[in-house]
């Protein structure tokens, strides 16, 4: 993916994590703007299917040629599914990383944490 993006119906982490919200649950990952920083990213190294995920804290680490970096959770809740494919492919997470390079899905225990996050326009302004 060459050029910037930051997806409207996504909401957005200061830390360059997104969500797509679904109800009581939630697709993370990280942004364009991380994947970038990072470089290629050569190993994701995932939590399990039910940890606890907690807003604002590291729950995954992501391996670039260039360093390991921790993935900052933007909500709280408990993992209900992992992005196994990232264990063989870990470079979607830089060709695509609102689909294909997503890396877990969490059922919110703090629904109302959403509102804290940015909207795609706040993010990209975040940026400049």
């Amino acid at each position: 993916m060459s050029e910037p993006s930051y997806p409207e119906d996504l909401r957005y982490h200061p830390e360059h994590d997104w969500a797509r919200i679904d109800g009581g649950e939630a697709t993370l990952g990280i942004t364009w703007y991380a994947q970038d920083a990072l470089g290629e990213v050569v190993f994701y190294d995932g939590p399990e299917v039910g940890a606890e995920v907690s807003k604002d804290q590291p729950y995954a680490e992501v391996e670039s040629v260039k360093a390991v970096s921790d993935v900052i959770a933007p909500l709280s809740g408990e993992v209900i599914a992992v992005n196994e494919s990232l264990a063989d492919a870990p470079e979607a997470v830089n060709a695509d990383p609102y689909e294909t390079g997503w890396m877990v899905k969490i059922r919110l225990s703090e629904p109302s944490e959403v509102d804290s996050l940015l909207d795609s326009a706040s993010y990209a302004a975040s940026l400049e």
